[in-house]
């Protein structure tokens, strides 16, 4: 498909004014704020569906959310009582895929798990139980969570996972009470109180900024379960996310008196500590100290200290580090060397830093990442030197590489910024679209849609919006008065009641 003005178009005619109808306005997007554009703490998992099953997908959702503004059960009998739902056999990716999209539209989730429950021959996966307990305890909807748990501990479906879900929610809502109680109770659940479990526990407090109600825990604890490397991890991490990197200090003397080791985490979580507080006087005692105890530190430990300095505008001081790493035998990786060409530009060291890519890496026999080829390409479009920037495209693509938005966007500001370059955007997004199967996305269009404005192109600008609106992305609000702003300049009516519209919904979505 060939990325044009032309293409672009072609969602004109679907998206006017006559065809842009009130209520699929509001069902798109509120489809969108509430699903793709929700706060996401999971990890994303890919669930691949047949068409079939896309088409099932996409009625589902749309029955729930045309139903979404009443009570669950009224949204169960929404989807009960569509006859084009009736003839499909639900299945597991289905769900879990819906359960995904739905991020924190916690009401919407449970009404399409509650329905799946209901379903002849269909039982939820391990995931979908568990994503439900965790948004249900997210939303601080205890009583429907507790309920669900009850039902999974009945068909013997709760897993450690369950537990751990259940108890950071817990001790997030300010109920670590509660959260303690579980880990009383997990014999119940029929798992047994051990290291495991007990640092499920101590994790979950520390991470939700209740080291110190951990270290309560601990201390009856201890007597009954052995801690492990990991136990005392934990709360060097919890003290130092607290500041109270003392603290931190002190549980590694505590960690030695049980003849444990710290390693290399246990330091660098600390030496993270001091470089939040740029306390680099303790960074560089405690790098000693490493040493000393035969636990000296690595590439990661390094990078680490290097990117913290140059995030401050001590490049030479950042540099420094880089000649500390090598006088100590540490060998370099790929993270360490994007973040050198990352320093190195930004310090105005375009040389150096093309050096580094072009001679050193490969010197040392250190691969690119998509990061290197893409953190080249924005030094050399910030250094205005198009062409050397290109030339990285194209080597990128000829070592297999494949770009990702992240290495067009700078490309794409570029020639947006040069009239000489103008030409090259219709091929880069040709590029984007065709040769590397890419989607555009929020921050894409934004880019493009804005540059696009201060040069004065607003149709292919408007060509852009109604792509995205198709693609039910949805759009920020400022983009949306700038475009409408320029359209109404340029006499543009049709485009004007179209961005309005668009504007109307952006100030009623929750």
């Amino acid at each position: 498909m060939r990325i044009s003005r032309k293409i672009f178009g072609s969602y004109v005619t679907t998206l006017s004014p006559r065809s842009l109808s009130l209520e699929k306005v509001q069902q798109r997007f509120k489809a969108t704020s509430l699903c793709e554009h929700s706060k996401k703490k999971y990890q994303e998992i890919q669930f691949y569906l047949r068409p079939e099953e896309e088409t099932y997908a996409r009625r589902i959702r749309r029955v729930i959310l045309k139903a979404n503004s009443r009570t669950v059960e009224d949204v169960i009998q929404s989807l009960q009582c569509d006859e084009m739902l009736s003839g499909f056999q639900l299945t597991s990716p289905v769900v879990d895929s819906l359960l995904q999209k739905f991020g924190d539209d916690w009401k919407s989730a449970f009404s399409l798990f509650e329905w799946a429950s209901l379903q002849i021959s269909y039982k939820h996966t391990t995931y979908a139980c568990n994503k439900m307990v965790d948004l249900l305890g997210k939303m601080r909807k205890w009583e429907r969570m507790w309920d669900l748990v009850e039902d999974m501990r009945e068909g013997c479906s709760v897993t450690l996972d369950t537990i751990a879900k259940m108890m950071r929610r817990l001790a997030g809502g300010g109920k670590w009470k509660d959260a303690i109680v579980v880990f009383d109770e997990l014999e119940s659940f029929g798992f047994v109180r051990d290291t495991e479990t007990m640092n499920i526990l101590l994790d979950t407090l520390c991470k939700e900024k209740k080291v110190e109600v951990a270290r309560e825990a601990f201390v009856v604890l201890k007597s009954h379960i052995h801690p492990d490397a990991y136990t005392f991890n934990i709360f060097v991490h919890g003290w130092c996310n607290a500041r109270r990197v003392d603290e931190a200090m002190w549980t590694i003397q505590e960690m030695k008196l049980w003849r444990l080791k710290p390693s290399i985490i246990t330091y660098s979580t600390i030496l993270q500590a001091y470089c939040n507080q740029t306390n680099f006087q303790k960074v560089y005692e405690l790098l000693d100290l490493m040493v000393s105890e035969g636990c000296p530190p690595n590439v990661v430990t390094y990078t680490t200290i290097m990117n913290s300095l140059a995030k401050l505008g001590n490049f030479d001081e950042a540099l420094g580090m880089v000649d500390r790493m090598k006088s100590s035998g540490c060998k370099p990786d790929t993270l360490f060397y994007n973040s050198l060409i990352n320093i190195l530009g930004r310090g105005g060291q375009v040389h150096e830093a093309s050096k580094v890519f072009e001679v050193e890496m490969e010197m040392n026999g250190i691969g690119r990442s998509v990061s290197t080829y893409n953190t080249m390409i924005s030094i050399f479009c910030h250094d205005g030197q198009e062409q050397r920037a290109f030339t990285v495209l194209t080597d990128m693509e000829k070592a297999s590489c494949k770009p990702d938005l992240q290495t067009y966007r700078p490309l794409l500001r570029l020639c947006l910024s040069k009239r000489e370059l103008y030409d090259h955007i219709e091929r880069l997004l040709n590029d984007i679209m065709d040769k590397h199967n890419l989607s555009l996305d929020l921050d894409t269009y934004t880019l493009l849609i804005h540059g696009l404005c201060r040069v004065g192109d607003t149709e292919w600008a408007c060509l852009l919006f109604d792509d995205m609106l198709g693609r039910e992305i949805l759009p920020r609000y400022e983009t949306c008065k700038l475009l409408m702003d320029e359209a109404r300049r340029r006499n543009m009516e049709a485009n004007v009641e179209r961005i309005q519209t668009v504007m109307d919904q952006l100030g009623s979505v929750p």
